[in-house]
């Protein structure tokens, strides 16, 4: 039998082609004790290799005059064709076992052979020498080849693997979109849409581009493979591929795909637990402190700083009076309504509620964020506050409740912000004189007013109408306190 000169065959072919004709001799010894499983695999294997030898530029297994010329191997259609014919060998030796010695010995030098058109020696490991222990995985296998895509299933199905197959790139993208594939193994070159172009579009998708993905290819391109893996092929193996270092990749991309798939569930849990905290606390806690809390955990430390607020305290006029003439299911429904509209117009106004004290309000305008035009923000909420009144109002008639007015103070001074308590219970509060005062100025509140003190006035960029300068001897302070009545904004 002669070969050709061609460097790129002639390392293989005569070893590959003397291999198979020994390996029909002995079949046709063999072949009735052979179960017809074993029998439709050799003829799959006994169909690759005419394939083979028509490729390689034979009449015959015989061989006649070698016609092959450097222009007509197809180096890609070789190892595709190589690489069925590898895979039928190699799950015939598995299957066979050391019940049938010549043949399976015969197998192996078959297999052996094969392994010398990728790197010219004779050191194949056949999936008899070694075991590469894997979790089961969904592998999807993409090739435009019948045989390889039954050999690439066998092969893993065998290893405990789900293994599904597509026969072009667009089916493969359609199995992405309908399941969780946990390794692609993706023939590079196909008709239609190619390997490359299914590589891409899979890592240029949001859910799919953590997929590891491995190409097998026919074609040994320097170039090609590292394209391949600049546009993100996990690895790049060439037929006909080894199968025990392919399942050392499968492993590998199972491994890192589900690593992928913790930190996205551990980031997803951690995004539940975020909105839950927010949701929860979000109730007693300005979203500001919140944020702080979450982002800057050493913020739960007790003690606090030095900072100069606008402090606002609002109640129902006359509401301990009116509880006493209501169901308490009533008062609860009256007071949640009030607390409820009042509650989203000052975080509108991004103030930071202290307490409900029953109807009363406590919130602050300057801690823990401080802006410029705190003082400001807190004179627009209470003329928002007052303005909601209306509304509150129409629906308690609705429902049968009082009418209600409230009073509003305002007043700015320094304070201590930060958290008061203990380690076992603390809040964000305020603690200072100013707030002491507010208290003070609310008590001399009327229904529907806001009375805002001179340091708050003197702090307002805005231009606002008031009215009624006052002096207020209130108790526990010596010094008389000047209020003003705040009537609106100037336009």
């Amino acid at each position: 039998m002669s070969t050709t000169s061609h460097p790129s065959v002639s390392l293989w072919s005569d070893a590959v082609l003397r291999a198979l004709l020994e390996l029909r001799q002995l079949f046709q010894d063999y072949k009735l004790s052979l179960d017809n499983s074993a029998l439709e695999d050799f003829s799959k294997l006994f169909e690759g290799a005419e394939r083979l030898e028509q490729s390689l530029g034979y009449d015959s297994p015989q061989g006649q005059e070698n016609k092959i010329t450097e222009e007509a191997v197809d180096r890609h259609e070789l190892m595709n064709i190589l690489a069925a014919i590898r895979g039928y060998a190699e799950m015939l030796q598995e299957d066979l076992g050391v019940e049938q010695t010549a043949i399976t010995d015969s197998l192996a030098r078959l297999v052996m052979a094969i392994q010398t058109a990728d790197n010219g020696s004779h050191s194949a490991v056949s999936i008899s020498d070694s075991a590469i222990a894997s979790d089961p995985g969904f592998i999807l296998a993409v090739d435009d080849r019948a045989e390889n895509r039954e050999l690439l299933a066998r092969y893993l199905s065998r290893s405990g693997h789900f293994v599904v197959t597509a026969a072009s790139g667009d089916e493969a993208l359609q199995t992405l979109a309908q399941a969780d594939v946990d390794v692609v193994l993706l023939d590079l070159i196909m008709p239609g849409m190619d390997g490359r172009e299914v590589l891409r579009r899979i890592k240029e998708h949001e859910e799919w581009r953590a997929t590891p993905v491995i190409v097998i290819s026919g074609q040994q391109d320097m170039e090609g493979i590292i394209e391949c893996i600049e546009a993100g092929a996990d690895d790049y193996l060439f037929k006909p591929f080894n199968p025990v270092l392919l399942q050392a990749r499968i492993k590998a991309g199972i491994e890192r795909k589900r690593w992928h798939d913790r930190e996205e569930q551990y980031r997803q849990q951690l995004e539940r637990n975020e909105k839950f905290i927010r949701a929860t606390f979000g109730r007693y806690l300005s979203d500001e402190i919140v944020t702080d809390i979450l982002e800057r955990p050493e913020g739960l430390e007790l003690g606090g700083d030095l900072r100069e607020v606008t402090i606002m305290m609002s109640d129902i006029r006359g509401f301990t009076t009116l509880s006493e003439t209501l169901a308490p299911a009533q008062v609860v429904k009256m007071l949640n309504r009030y607390l409820g509209a009042m509650t989203d117009i000052i975080m509108a106004h991004q103030g930071t509620i202290d307490e409900f004290l029953g109807d009363a309000i406590l919130a602050v305008f300057g801690a823990p964020l401080q802006r410029e035009d705190d003082a400001d923000r807190a004179v627009r909420c209470a003329l928002a506050m007052q303005a909601a009144m209306a509304d509150i109002n129409a629906a308690n008639l609705a429902d049968g409740l009082p009418q209600v007015e409230t009073g509003i103070a305002l007043n700015t001074g320094s304070v201590i912000a930060g958290n008061i308590g203990s380690e076992r219970r603390s809040k964000y509060g305020f603690v200072g004189h100013p707030m002491n005062v507010t208290s003070r100025i609310e008590d001399h509140c009327a229904g529907g007013e806001i009375l805002l003190s001179d340091s708050t006035l003197q702090k307002l960029d805005g231009r606002y109408r008031v009215a009624d300068r006052r002096s207020l001897q209130v108790k526990g302070i010596n010094q008389a306190v000047v209020v003003h009545r705040l009537l609106e904004v100037e336009s």
